[in-house]
């Protein structure tokens, strides 16, 4: 393998989260191109002479309000969110998840089975659709299939990014975004290993190496190639991409 690529996260024209309480910030020049703005609505209104051209109005939008971990849980126990609404936070977001059709079950299911086949069951387990509770990026986002250190009964919260080995996104609708917001979310929890099953382009990408700002590594399996199963730095196994799509 070359050297690592650089990290595989949102467009760099992406904005990032605001911290609780700051505000957008403004340019040097925003304050005077909006009272630009505003004198050229004005002087219109007054007079039909000719106005030179003022600069496009500054737009800002909306501020998103950001749900911690807490908060998201403490609206489940209330009984405020049910397993009815199908949604999970992503990056301080509550997100609809889409509803699933047979070719994404289909993969999910055989995705789930290949790594029970190789995952040794002493020291891991293989779940599907389970949430992954990610504090350090206000997500718990709900992976299709996970391998988790230990035994399932070891856990009566759920495991932390710490505790997860590897997570995968069966992707068809829901590409561009696991590609990105769940990309940087897994990367941030500091999960080492991250499969995209891409049923668009009939492809398996595995993302490694995470990083604050991504994964520093992508590989690319295609049908006719096999996918190293890899938990926590040992290759345990491989899986044919033909396995694994629909």
């Amino acid at each position: 393998m070359g050297p690592p690529n650089p990290p595989f996260s949102r467009g760099g024209n992406q904005a990032e989260p605001l911290l609780e309480g700051e505000r957008p910030s403004q340019s040097p020049g925003s304050r005077s191109n909006q009272a630009v703005c505003i004198m050229s609505t004005i002087t219109g209104m007054q007079s039909t002479a000719a106005v030179p051209a003022a600069p496009a109005c500054p737009q800002e939008p909306p501020e998103l309000y950001r749900f911690r971990i807490d908060q998201y849980e403490e609206m489940g126990r209330a009984g405020i969110l049910t397993e009815e609404d199908r949604v999970e936070l992503v990056e301080g977001v509550l997100y609809r998840k889409p509803m699933k059709k047979g070719t994404h079950s289909i993969a999910a299911r055989a995705t789930a089975a290949a790594l029970g086949r190789v995952i040794p069951a002493q020291s891991y387990f293989v779940t599907r659709e389970d949430p992954v509770r990610i504090p350090g990026r206000a997500g718990m986002p709900e992976p299709d299939v996970s391998v988790v250190k230990g035994r399932s009964r070891d856990y009566a919260e759920q495991p932390e990014g710490g505790d997860v080995a590897l997570v995968v996104e069966v992707a068809e609708k829901s590409l561009l975004f696991d590609q990105t917001g769940k990309l940087s979310s897994y990367a941030g929890g500091g999960i080492p290993v991250y499969w995209i099953v891409n049923l668009i382009d009939r492809q398996v990408e595995v993302y490694s190496s995470p990083g604050p700002d991504g994964y520093r590594s992508r590989q690319v399996y295609t049908p006719g190639q096999d996918v190293p199963i890899v938990i926590d730095g040992a290759q345990m196994g491989q899986v044919a991409v033909v396995e694994l799509l629909p």
